[in-house]
């Protein structure tokens, strides 16, 4: 097995196709088809799966390219580290749940550092991807948060990839919406009073579960759903039809606008007085590096400085 056969199959990973990869990677067809049947032959596993539609990975093949993403990784920190060009750039990504306040973050890290040495990328993405990107090395840091009704199953993934939960801030529920919310000038609002208004959720994809929701209370019955991919699609129905969620209260204006607000949501069942433990993963026992040492600091100074709510 070589580092060359390795970069071949993420390419292929990435893009779906022999015929794209081998385009990306400036090298023959058959010279990538023969690699990759070299490699499967090698390690006796089938990494992709062929049809005419393309290419996919197989569950073994899952497994393999995330290891060999980590592996190639590695490979290329040393060279940017000792390689004699010493031109390559460096790179720092963060996944995260849909929070505005790990974006603002973000942007004030970047500031403090030369785009023209760093790759920056952060990607706001479902809670498993938040994970898998971490897991694969694809990002530096992940931001998600955990509850009493997530922590073990969330825990557990994590552990699985050798990854660690750093708490940042604790917050109660808060009932996010547009300030021209019939409901937005009330001191509380109960799930009663939001009977009659669509619940709106981040979409978590086919393999989507309770405990990968974004949404504290997620398990609650809700009379009206809608859901979105997408910060902005949210924030839009959020005023076309006066549609809420449910956050932990830290909001960013600077970002989101201050069309929105949140209001403390009160309720007698005993779900309602859970607690969002949002922090950020890592690989366990690896260092954050520079940037990723003044991100963390970014996130503590802006939720510290934050007023859940206001």
């Amino acid at each position: 097995m070589t580092l060359q056969q390795l970069r071949y199959a993420i390419g292929i990973a990435e893009t779906g196709s022999f015929n794209k990869a081998a385009e990306k990677l400036y090298v023959s067809q058959p010279s990538l088809t023969a690699a990759i049947r070299d490699l499967e032959d090698e390690l006796n596993i089938l990494i992709f799966n062929r049809t005419s539609r393309g290419v996919s990975l197989t569950s073994e093949g899952e497994e393999f390219i995330a290891y060999s993403r980590e592996l190639y990784d590695h490979y290329e920190t040393v060279l940017e580290k000792y390689g004699k060009i010493g031109t390559r750039k460096k790179k720092f990504g963060v996944s995260t749940q849909h929070y505005s306040f790990a974006v603002k973050s973000f942007v004030e890290t970047v500031k403090e550092f030369d785009t023209d040495k760093y790759d920056f990328a952060i990607r706001e993405t479902r809670t498993k991807e938040v994970i898998e990107d971490v897991a694969a090395f694809k990002s530096d840091i992940g931001i998600l948060y955990l509850s009493d009704f997530n922590r073990k199953i969330i825990t557990n993934l994590l552990d699985s990839r050798d990854l660690e939960f750093h708490k940042l801030i604790e917050c109660k529920a808060y009932v996010y919406l547009w300030k021209g919310h019939p409901l937005a000038n009330n001191k509380y609002i109960t799930l009663k009073q939001l009977e009659d208004y669509p619940c709106l959720s981040f979409e978590q994809g086919d393999n989507g579960s309770f405990y990968f929701a974004e949404e504290i209370l997620s398990t609650n019955e809700y009379k009206r759903t809608i859901k979105a991919n997408d910060r902005a699609t949210m924030l839009n129905l959020m005023i076309g039809l006066n549609g809420y969620t449910l956050c932990s209260g830290i909001i960013c204006e600077e970002l989101n606008g201050g069309d929105y607000l949140a209001v403390p949501f009160k309720d007698k069942s005993e779900e309602a007085h859970r607690v969002m433990e949002i922090g950020y993963i890592c690989k366990r026992n690896m260092l954050l590096g520079m940037v990723g040492e003044h991100y963390v600091e970014n996130l503590v100074k802006y939720l510290k400085n934050c007023k859940a709510g206001e």
